[in-house]
């Protein structure tokens, strides 16, 4: 059978982005007649509704069957005004019907809530239009145009505000150094990069949400390149605002070439009197820095109270015919503070400076803790207002306003800020000698750090920043400012109700609303409270910042230090071992509460860029836990997988997490360039194409999930055909997941037959494949999957004996029972058995991992670097595995819930491991 080249299978098809309307392609049937009503949908705003008018996209699920892929819908406020909607759709059940669709509303007047129906949208007053020509794409909100160059170093040509220009020459900006002093004297000579656009396309047409994606690399002046980018701009009818997603990969070995800068820049036209242009920043809270550029206030002559009553409001002054001659004949003589710059060099602290012109000296203005990464830049006609949000999470940042006293300003939003010295990407040590596999592995055994030489490289690391620019007709009063400083620190979002999202039974049908309806139930939910309070907590504590970092929490705790082991092999970062990830999105589903989902969104926009390498070999993997966060050797698909992007992409239709995911489609192919058990095989082996060893458990699961969602998407048929075949042979494996690995050909996209075997790892469920097969189970018709997995689900927990009489032998002294409690919990609901449901429960509360007697608080810990609450018992591994099990658990055994038995572990080594800090996360022996 020929190779199955998926690009050619889709060739031909329409090419959209990912927030474009997917095509239904001929594998997936037409929608059937819908069996029941399309539900209505009460969608509410995430956190308060918001102060500021702004556009607002989401994801919305429906249940099997019930939306026809044709469906049209409307959407009204709460008093029942009708407003306009933009609507595509995101998934697709395999019957045709819709299963996720996106919706973006416009920027009129927020309301208190939303409903969402059947029906036909409302089109908005001025809707968004874009006008693709040959050199240049124009987008029209109706309030701001903007141009959008094709080529060149300039991203936004010019955007103007009715006849107005406001800003042109919007172009990246970045700052490279060859490499970084070590001693005291610096000799290291930086050189500007702009970028240099090469592809620009429109992702969305309106009309109420545009969207536009522009690709390029940063250049030189000498024509050297790096950095490739993608950056997408998007548009809401009606809105004064550019919202800008901008991706960068790092293409180089990190050891070379280093970022000293890199920003976002505008140029400002000027046209107002010195006296009538404004400089603003906004700090901590809504407090501002609000000045003139020349100011007319303090003097010692006083031009009079209404002159300076209008600079301090950023209105025009009235003419300076009036003011007092004392002051209007020397007006000449005020200085006009034509630079300011605010530096956020670390979490916790942010200065302002200002000088007149380059050249001379800086006056200090003021220092606080953390900025809200917003400014304005322009005058009482028009100007400027810029904002990077994560600003002082993501140290170190700046903002830059130069030449505002000339006729053009120019403002620059820094997510690596110039003032902080380079970016360092060199790895933290010299290897120690480990040259050899068994020296690696005794590395392991000490540090947990999978070491290997050339390994610990950030070629094709990723960082996406997320910014928004207002074109302004004049200075903004100081609730508007604040207003969108908080749009930038919080972007609204539109949310459905924890209702509605169960009864879609989505991802699986593995959450349930929060339940405190019995004191057993009320006791767990109260454990998952403290959990995640506590790692909140940890994030401020502890300082889990900055631009590499956010997002991401520690491993592991050191008792004797009493910090976490941030210094220590792969105790440090915990880069989404045993899915944390899912933990928090799970969390998020069943209770709808404004501070989980942003602790996973955070950790979402992390993991999928910073620990996932997009380009060189290693393309499609992520990398397992350590001290940096592409450190260790172990490039896995256990850690790239789509599982922890789904949910995310679903909720927000963010177009970046589905390129994400998209990217990882073909990620099979990386077994042929990488053996993530090359230290460890007893037997020799060579990758072979049409015998390729993929682990069945953390490997097919990363696959299965990708091609799920391609699948589910838009109708791949080269991603259900993998995905299909994959699971068909895996369930006619005599022991199905038990068998541990296959030989996967890339051709066929199936496993080979094999033999009768017994190889269970105690982590080969824990990286997403309870939740992906949760799913499957539910959208393929395959009894014999089914069978297959609820076989491994019975038996991880069950004794050596059931073991042994259904598979040949014992699966050995496993860990992690805790977290597969919810596997014994799916079993008992398939299968409709009490006594499993019986035993989940007790798995869940005799475990290996967190016991019902264990202390469930924090203590207040004064001797550290920085006072923190301390609970040295946990650990993020058994962590994520408990909030997953006690989620999971209530939602499909909930009703069968006891009352926790006394602590007595089921094995003799279970709950050493969670007690003495014992590695989970292993590579499997």
């Amino acid at each position: 059978m020929p190779e199955i080249a998926r690009r050619d299978v889709l060739k031909g098809m329409v090419a959209t982005g990912a927030g474009a309307a997917l095509p239904l392609s001929l594998s997936v049937p037409r929608s059937a007649a819908p069996a029941a009503p399309v539900p209505e949908v009460a969608l509410r705003w995430l956190e308060d509704r918001p102060a500021l008018p702004t556009g607002s996209t989401w994801g919305t699920p429906w249940p099997k069957g019930v939306v026809p892929k044709e469906q049209s819908f409307a959407l009204a406020a709460a008093d029942g005004a009708a407003v306009p909607v933009q609507s595509w759709p995101l998934a697709y059940w395999p019957d045709g019907s819709l299963k996720w669709t996106a919706h973006a509303i416009s920027d009129g007047v927020p309301a208190e809530g939303y409903t969402l129906r059947a029906g036909t949208p409302a089109a908005p007053a001025a809707p968004v239009t874009v006008k693709d020509a040959k050199n240049h794409v124009d987008v029209d909100t109706g309030v701001i145009r903007a141009r959008i160059r094709k080529d060149g170093p300039d991203l936004i040509g010019q955007v103007w505000r009715g006849e107005t220009e406001i800003a042109r020459r919007g172009r990246l900006v970045n700052l490279r150094q060859d490499r970084i002093d070590d001693d005291e004297e610096g000799t290291t000579r930086r050189e500007r990069y702009l970028s240099d656009v090469r592809k620009v396309t429109v992702e969305q047409p309106g009309p109420v949400r545009a969207v536009v994606r522009v690709e390029g690399r940063h250049q030189s002046k000498k024509g050297a390149t790096w950095l490739p980018f993608t950056v997408r701009l998007y548009f809401y009818a009606g809105a004064d605002s550019i919202r800008m997603m901008h991706t960068f990969v790092f293409d180089r070995d990190g050891r070379h070439d280093f970022i000293a800068g890199l920003g976002v820049r505008f140029s400002v036209p000027m046209r107002d009197e010195q006296y009538d242009r404004h400089v603003r920043f906004v700090g901590d809270g809504h407090g501002m820095l609000a000045e003139a550029v020349k100011g007319i206030t303090g003097l010692r002559r006083d031009p009079g109270a209404a002159v300076r009553a209008a600079q301090v409001a950023g209105t025009r002054l009235p003419a300076i015919s009036t003011w007092d001659t004392r002051v209007s004949g020397r007006v000449g003589l005020i200085p006009a503070w034509g630079d300011h710059t605010l530096s956020q060099l670390t979490s916790g602290g942010f200065s302002i400076k200002k000088r007149t012109a380059k050249g001379f000296g800086w006056v200090d203005v003021d220092q606080g803790r953390q900025a809200s990464g917003f400014g304005y830049a322009g005058g009482v006609s028009g100007g400027l207002a810029f904002g990077l949000r994560d600003f002082w999470q993501r140290h170190p940042a700046q903002l830059d306003i130069r030449g505002a006293a000339s006729d053009e300003a120019e403002v620059t939003v820094w997510m690596w800020s110039p003032e902080a010295g380079p970016m360092d990407t060199r790895f933290y040590h010299d290897g120690m000698g480990q040259d050899t596999y068994p020296e690696q592995l005794q590395g392991l055994e000490i540090t947990y750090e999978d070491y290997e030489p050339g390994f610990g490289t950030p070629y094709g690391v990723a960082r996406t920043s997320e910014l928004t620019f207002w074109a302004l007709g004049a200075t903004p009063d100081a609730a508007r400012l604040a207003a969108m400083a908080d749009a930038v620190r919080v972007p609204p979002q539109v949310v459905n109700p924890v209702g509605h999202l169960v009864a879609a039974k989505v991802f699986g049908g593995l959450f349930s609303p929060v339940d405190r309806s019995s004191p057993a139930a009320t006791a767990v939910e109260d454990h998952l409270d403290f959990l995640f309070s506590f790692y909140r907590a940890q994030v401020e504590q502890r300082h889990w910042y900055g631009f590499w970092n956010h997002g991401d929490i520690m491993h592991t705790f050191d008792t004797d230090r009493r910090v976490w082991r941030y210094d220590v092999g792969g105790y440090a970062w915990d880069n989404s071992e045993l899915s944390p990830d899912l933990w928090l999105w799970y969390a998020f589903l069943r209770s709808g509460r404004a501070d989980v989902y942003r602790f996973a969104e955070a950790m979402t926009r992390h993991t999928g860029e910073v620990d996932v390498y997009h380009l060189g070999p290693w393309a499609g993997l992520g990398t397992r836990h350590n001290v940096q966060h592409w450190g260790c050797s172990a490039k896995q698909q256990r850690i790239s997988t789509a599982a922890y992007r789904r949910i995310f992409y679903y909720l927000t239709a963010d177009e970046r997490a589905g390129d994400l995911m998209r990217a990882l489609v073909d990620s099979d192919r990386t077994f042929m360039a990488l053996d993530p058990l090359r230290k460890i095989r007893t037997e020799p082996y060579t990758p072979d194409p049409e015998a390729l060893a993929i682990g069945l458990g953390t490997d097919w699961s990363g696959l299965a999930a990708a091609w799920l969602t391609e699948w589910e998407r838009g109708g791949d048929p080269v991603a259900e055909r993998k995905l299909k075949a994959t699971m068909r042979t895996i369930a006619a494996m005599p022991n199905g997941f038990v068998t541990g690995e296959g030989l996967y050909s890339l051709t066929t996209g199936e496993f080979a037959p094999a033999a009768k075997k017994v190889a269970v790892s105690h982590l080969s469920a824990m990286f997403g494949e309870v939740e992906i097969c949760a799913e499957l189970i539910d959208l393929v018709d395959m009894p014999e999957f089914e069978r297959a997995w609820l076989q491994y689900c019975r038996l991880f927990n069950g004794t050596a004996a059931e073991q042994t009489a259904e598979t040949g032998a014992a699966f050995g002294n496993l860990i992690l029972r805790q977290g597969h409690s919810r596997l014994t919990a799916y079993a008992a609901v398939r299968l409709g058995r009490d006594d499993l449901a019986a035993r989940a429960w007790r798995e869940f509360y005799t475990g290996d991992g967190y016991a019902p007697d264990l202390p469930w608080r924090a203590e207040k810990v004064g001797t550290t670097l920085n006072p923190t609450d301390e609970a040295a018992w946990v650990s993020t591994n058994t962590t994520a595995l408990y909030g997953l099990a006690a989620i999971q658990n209530l939602a499909l055994v909930g009703g069968k819930i006891t009352p926790p038995f006394p602590w007595s572990p089921t094995r003799s080594e279970a709950g050493s491991a969670a007690r003495s800090g014992r590695p989970s996360g292993s590579p499997p022996r």
